[in-house]
């Protein structure tokens, strides 16, 4: 009946169409512009059949559809938002025109159907799910709500609670869950899918399921009263206002939009999604996260690339136990690759093994693990004094103390006991690769491997290259972060890599400001309020003192035109008072442990005392973009050198280096983007006002000539 490059339509016995979905040329279904133009034709085609009794849809992929074509939105989000609501009108048009169809239709969702995805599935009148697919509306993540009916169809089908949890928490949902609330109508194995859709199209085509007055509801207003809509949508903007906050409009704009739209018809609550929809469309945050989401896609399509010229990784080892080594080794097994833990002492080992056992116990207990995996996972983890169960490993991770001497030391040991082609990585936040390298005599086979704490769940891992380490290592050491669960960025060797050479100039930022007459309280509320999970204080009481010092001073002398500094910091107070933070219980806050066992943070007159030593002017009070400005812009200098000296090769990968590896706030996108946000011309303005600071604040060449060229650095 028809044929396109993504939809086939058949027919099939009893005047049943199967309306297919299987894009030429790709392992998965999803929407673009000319995917949506053949449906409109597909379903055009079916509307001329005459003998037409009921419609099928289908995915010939693993997955049904997984949404729409993120890559096009960059250009089509930049139109007026009249354009886009009428863009998203047209394209509802399409899928009413398949909802409209006299005949009944079902949805057999197999692997995963999100977005639009759900959206088409949505727009049948009954949908069968296989026991192992996954179904959910996540557009909020990008900074949107669902434009193809989402807002519309889902609340008149599993209830306006039920919808906004959906649409607003953005979760996939197995097939246990949709079933629960209805949002599909049966649920059998991957193999029955297809006979089990075609047997319920059938009951309806035979009049034994009212497939009409289904659809009546669906596109009807929302069955609730005055008062019970009242209740629904009030609690509900309780519950999503303060878990989206203010920096994420898209839940709460989902929840108004369903709430705009209940006594409505369906075509007028399109139109209120469409209006809602292109609005999100246009904003900053919207931007950010799109251009995060295709980042990491980037990220992950660069680890499949390293995975074939990789070294086969079926046995690891981690070199010093603890806490560090142990969550490791934990990633490591828990991901499928058997690892060996070594450690020069027994009560190290129990310590390591210790933190993998409560990692496992964790997962058990969240109902994430059987027990009986849990132990097997355990089991791939042996615990060693010796170096002999190490010898034919496909990878080595070194994970001892922050320490040149006893770190090239244990290299050059393990590499003479280990094969000729072993990849060897150190675990190291600081220590230059290059320098650790002079104790290899096979440098090739060596590079840093940098995790960040806590292991298990810091997605980011900074796969540190030298002047004489070969693709292959890098290649090896990137497909193993990935298999790990990690995002691997891959850096090359400077110092502090890539996260803390462009984090510390923003506690240098932080330090200046306190030095100012900062209030180091009021700096940190400024800073969570602009986004980040902690403020600088509180971060570098996390951090530890002693770390952040140590790192500072390795920063210093590795860019003393921008990073030394002759006066005394309060960070220097902290550290030389002992105040190490959450380590020891005090730092710029004291830390009293909470019912769960946690710490919590208080305030400290003696921080002020001690503080006040190095504020030659007194406490001012800094307005809150000076504070916004002395901490962001030395961040966005650094990644601009980082990108200009090649340390990373992309300002996605930079972006994504801090969104991962620091918690950068995630709606600006990271420090490239928030300068593309901010406009580098205004970037290059503000500098100019703390010019006097030093070149901590001086933008690069590469900046002043975008700034005056109207570059950015993501471009179109």
């Amino acid at each position: 009946m028809f044929q396109g490059q993504s939809i086939r339509c058949t027919k099939l016995d009893g005047g049943i169409v199967e309306l297919c979905f299987d894009r030429q040329g790709d392992a998965i279904n999803k929407f673009d512009r000319s995917t949506l133009e053949e449906l409109k034709a597909a379903i055009d085609s079916i509307q001329q059949e005459s003998a037409l009794a009921g419609v099928v849809v289908t995915s010939g992929k693993a997955v049904f559809i997984v949404g729409a074509d993120i890559t096009e939105f960059g250009e089509a989000f930049k139109q007026p938002e009249e354009d886009i609501a009428a863009w998203a009108l047209q394209s509802n048009q399409i899928f009413n025109a398949f909802e409209d169809l006299p005949v009944p239709s079902v949805a057999a969702i197999n692997g995963f159907a999100l977005g639009g995805g759900l959206e088409m599935a949505l727009a049948a009148d009954y949908r069968v799910m296989a026991t192992e697919a996954q179904i959910g509306l996540p557009e909020v993540k990008l900074g949107i709500i669902p434009g193809f009916g989402g807002t519309v169809r889902l609340p008149r089908l599993i209830g306006a609670d039920n919808a906004i949890e959906w649409i607003a928490g953005s979760a996939q949902n197995k097939a246990a869950a949709a079933l629960k609330v209805h949002a599909v109508d049966a649920v059998v194995a991957s193999d029955k899918l297809k006979d089990a859709a075609l047997q319920m199209l059938k009951l309806a085509i035979d009049g034994k399921a009212d497939w009409k007055a289904r659809r009546a509801r669906k596109k009807g207003p929302l069955q609730l009263n005055p008062i019970e809509a009242m209740m629904v949508f009030e609690s509900s903007k309780g519950v999503v206002a303060p878990k989206a906050g203010k920096h994420y409009p898209a839940p709460m704009a989902a929840v108004n939009a369903i709430q705009k739209a209940a006594s409505k018809g369906r075509d007028e609550a399109l139109a209120i999604e469409a209006k809602a929809f292109a609005k999100l469309a246009r904003t900053s945050v919207a931007d950010s996260l799109i251009s995060l989401f295709l980042n990491d896609q980037l990220l992950k399509k660069k680890a499949k690339s390293a995975g074939k010229i990789a070294h086969k990784v079926e046995h690891a080892a981690v070199l010093g136990a603890g806490i560090m080594g142990g969550g490791i080794a934990y990633q490591s097994a828990s991901k499928g690759t058997p690892v060996v833990m070594k450690d020069i002492a027994e009560k190290s080992l129990d310590l390591g093994m210790g933190e993998a056992n409560k990692l496992l116990s964790k997962q058990v207990e969240r109902g994430k693990l059987k027990p009986a995996k849990a132990g097997a996972i355990l089991s791939s983890i042996r615990a060693t004094l010796s170096y002999d169960e190490i010898k034919h490993v496909d990878i080595v991770v070194e994970a001892v103390v922050e320490n040149p001497k006893v770190k090239k030391s244990v290299l050059a040991e393990v590499e003479g006991i280990v094969e000729p082609d072993t990849i060897i990585a150190s675990n190291t936040s600081s220590i230059s690769i290059d320098e650790l390298a002079t104790a290899m005599k096979r440098p090739e086979n060596f590079l840093g491997m940098h995790f960040f704490n806590p292991v298990h769940r810091m997605p980011l891992v900074e796969v540190i290259y030298g002047e004489k380490t070969s693709k292959e290592a890098i290649a090896t050491v990137t497909a193993y972060a990935s298999a790990m669960g990690k995002t691997p960025i891959t850096v090359k060797n400077c110092p502090g890599f890539l996260v803390n050479r462009i984090l510390f100039p923003y506690f240098f930022g932080f330090l200046g400001a306190i030095r100012a007459g900062g209030d180091f309280a009021k700096i940190d509320k400024v800073m969570e309020g602009f986004g980040w999970p902690m403020g600088p204080a509180y971060l570098q009481d996390v951090v530890g003192m002693d770390t952040s010092h140590h790192v500072g001073e390795v920063l210093a002398e590795g860019y003393p035109d921008r990073m030394a500094n002759s006066d005394k910091s309060a960070l220097d107070m902290m550290y030389e008072n002992e105040r190490l933070g959450q380590k020891n219980g005090i730092g710029f806050y004291r830390y009293e442990k909470d019912p769960k066992g946690k710490p919590k943070k208080t305030a400290d007159e003696e921080s002020y005392k001690l503080i006040a030593e190095v504020q030659p002017d007194g406490q001012k009070d800094l307005s809150e973009e000076d504070i916004v400005d002395r901490m962001m812009l030395p961040m966005i200098i650094e990644t601009a050198r980082c990108l200009d000296d090649g340390i990373v090769g992309t300002p996605s990968e930079a972006d994504m280096g801090l969104i991962l590896g620091v918690g950068f706030p995630p709606h600006l996108g990271g420090a490239l983007k928030y300068a593309d946000q901010l406009g580098l011309q205004t970037v290059v303005e503000k500098c100019a006002r703390y010019s006097n600071l030093g070149k901590l604040y001086e933008p690069t060449e590469s900046m002043k000539r975008m700034a005056a060229e109207g570059k950015t650095y993501y471009g179109k």
